[in-house]
């Protein structure tokens, strides 16, 4: 009898041990010129627990993931209007890193901020997440994010990993093309919104930018701490894939967030490279990420 308890035991712990795919952070901070309630205060702090909850107790893909696979990951809404009781317009940042392989070290491999966010919450609604449904616009964007950020590290890790879930993603969009909010349709803005986010990701002809995202972290990040000078040339190489977005639409919103997320990754790498390493990867990223190139040139 003894044996059957403790073998039960062993089985609900483990269960207990695994987890789902996100390890999401939330802060929620309004604007200071806002003049906020201490009704509305508790409706963040509620809104705060509401969207964690969401983004780490939703199993978004069929796999099975140990805690210490979580991906880590952080949403920061910063609160910049409120039209109306229970209606706001903020931005949202959106990050997640990835650990390299053999090392304490964490690279970025997500960084996005959607100055597009409209939605409506009331004290104790609930956000429950229903595929191939559009329930609500908060709903609908907090799953975007989770699936592009599953696709990105996905992509990572192995090539074109995140297939899946970048069609999940664009799924999400099509679904949301008669919702009230902004950022989900091809015609608003600059093309720096969740629509191109998706179209961009899923193209053939942004292969490349998956491609280098793989070999970036695979053949670059994860050799940092054995081999940091092939891992140095490697990441160069990865991007050297860049070039062939640049040709067709150097103002990709997909290529400007990947390049401008790895800036200070890559001047931090490179600080010490010999002359022509420098120089070879401020010539490329003055193509690839040219709103950066004095930062490269001051700092290579």
């Amino acid at each position: 009898m003894k044996f059957v308890i403790l073998l039960f035991s062993f089985v609900f712990a483990s269960i207990g041990l695994k987890a789902q795919e996100l390890n999401c952070q939330v802060t929620i901070v309004p604007d200071a010129k806002l003049e906020v309630t201490t009704v509305e205060q508790e409706i963040f702090d509620q809104l705060k627990q509401t969207i964690f909850e969401l983004m780490n107790n939703t199993k978004w893909t069929k796999d099975k993931f140990e805690l210490e696979e979580r991906i880590n990951c952080n949403i920061a809404l910063s609160i910049t209007n409120i039209p109306s009781p229970g209606t706001y317009v903020c931005q949202m940042q959106v990050q997640s890193t990835r650990p390299a392989f053999n090392s304490n070290y964490n690279t970025t491999v997500f960084n996005y901020n959607d100055e597009n966010v409209q939605f409506a919450f009331n004290r104790n609604a609930m956000l429950i997440y229903a595929p191939n449904q559009f329930r609500d616009n908060l709903t609908s964007i907090l799953a975007f994010y989770a699936y592009f950020i599953i696709g990105m590290d996905y992509d990572s890790f192995s090539m074109k990993g995140g297939s899946e879930y970048f069609q999940e993603a664009q799924n999400i969009v099509s679904l949301a093309q008669s919702a009230p909010g902004s950022g989900w349709r091809s015609n608003e803005g600059n093309r720096r919104n969740r629509y191109w986010l998706a179209d961009n990701i899923n193209r053939q002809m942004f292969d490349a930018l998956r491609e280098c995202n793989y070999e970036y972290h695979r053949k670059g990040v994860d050799l940092l701490y054995d081999d940091l000078p092939t891992a140095r040339k490697n990441i160069y190489r990865s991007l050297t894939k860049l070039n062939r977005i640049v040709a067709m639409d150097p103002t990709a919103v997909n290529l400007q967030n990947f390049a401008q997320a790895k800036t200070n990754e890559l001047i931090n790498l490179f600080e010490d490279a010999e002359q022509k390493e420098r120089t070879d990867l401020i010539n490329l990223m003055k193509r690839v990420d040219p709103i950066n190139s004095s930062k490269y040139e001051e700092s290579l």
